[in-house]
C-alpha cells in the first residue's frame, strides 16, 4: 500500500525532475495527454495547467494514490483512473505520454517502453524519468539488510524496486522505432531537513515493499536498523543532510509521417 502523505513529505524534491523532464517536451497544443503512474495527481494537474485545452488522464494501480488524486480532478478535462500501466491502452492516439518515477517498479520495463511509440499520435511525445541509484548507500543498505539472517526469512516474498539502465540503452531502444530521442541523466544533491530524512524519504518509496511484508513491530525494528546505517552513510551537516539522487530521463518524439 502507498501512503500519499508520506510520499508527499518531499514533494518539492520529488517534483523537480518531473518539471525538468517536461521542459524538454515541446508540444504546443496537444489534445490528449496521459500520465501513467500518476501517484497522488498533483503533477498530473500541472500537465492540465500547462495544456488547458487537452484532455488529461492520470492512471495508477494504487487505490490510495487514486483516492488522493481525485482531489485534483475538479479541473476541467482532468480525470483519473485505477489501472495497471502494463495493460493500459488509450482510447485514441496520445499526443503526450508521461511516465514519471514509476518504471523502477515494473519488471522488464524496457519491453514495455519499446512499444509505447506505437501509442503516440504522429508527432506525439513520450517522456520518461526514473531513478538510477543502485550504487548508492541507500540501496546497498536496504538490500544487505533484507538479505541478512535476521530479515531474509521474513522478506522472501518482498520485491525491491529496480533501477534505470544507462541513458544510452534507452536511446538504442527507441531510436530504431524512428523516434527522435533525447536521453540524459542528472544527479541532484537534495539538502533534506530533519533528524533522519534519508530514512523518511525511502519510507515513502524504496522501503515500502519491506514495510508491507512485516507486521508493525517488525517494520519499525527494520526501519530503526536502516535509519542507524543511513545516518552513518549520510551524516547530518549544519545546513541539512545531503542525499545525492541520480535520475535518468528520456524524451522521444514520433515522426509526423
Amino acid at each position: 500500500m502507498w501512503d500519499p502523505g508520506q510520499y508527499q513529505r518531499f514533494a518539492g524534491e520529488r517534483g523537480r525532475p518531473f518539471f525538468d523532464l517536461l521542459a524538454r517536451v515541446r508540444a504546443s497544443d496537444p489534445g490528449y495527454v496521459a500520465d501513467l503512474g500518476c501517484g497522488p495527481g498533483n503533477l498530473t494537474a500541472a500537465l492540465a495547467q500547462r495544456w488547458p485545452g487537452a484532455d488529461v488522464t492520470g492512471v495508477d494501480n494504487s487505490r490510495e494514490m487514486i483516492a488522493a488524486a481525485q482531489a485534483e480532478a475538479a479541473r476541467p478535462r482532468l480525470s483519473f483512473a485505477l489501472g495497471d500501466l502494463r495493460d493500459w491502452r488509450p482510447p485514441r492516439p496520445v499526443d503526450v505520454l508521461v511516465c514519471n518515477a514509476v518504471l523502477q517498479w515494473v519488471p522488464g520495463h524496457m519491453d514495455l517502453v519499446r512499444g509505447w511509440p506505437d501509442l503516440l499520435a504522429p508527432g506525439g511525445w513520450l517522456a520518461i524519468q526514473l531513478p538510477g541509484n543502485f550504487s548508492q548507500p541507500s540501496h546497498a543498505i536496504l538490500a544487505d539488510l533484507a538479505g541478512s539472517a535476521r530479515w531474509r526469512p521474513l522478506l522472501a516474498g518482498a520485491v525491491l524496486n529496480r533501477q534505470a539502465p544507462d541513458p544510452a540503452e534507452y536511446l538504442d531502444l527507441l531510436a530504431p522505432t524512428g523516434c527522435e530521442v533525447d536521453a540524459w541523466e542528472t544527479t541532484y544533491l537534495h539538502v533534506l531537513p530533519g533528524d533522519d530524512p534519508v530514512t523518511e524519504w525511502y519510507r515513502g518509496t524504496g522501503l515500502r515493499p519491506v514495510l508491507a511484508a512485516l507486521d508493525p513491530g517488525q517494520a519499525e525494528e527494520f526501519v530503526a536498523e536502516y535509519g542507524k546505517l543511513a545516518r552513518a552513510a549520510y551524516p547530518r551537516r549544519p545546513y541539512g543532510t545531503v542525499l545525492p539522487f541520480r535520475r535518468v530521463f528520456v524524451v522521444a518524439r514520433r515522426p509526423r509521417a
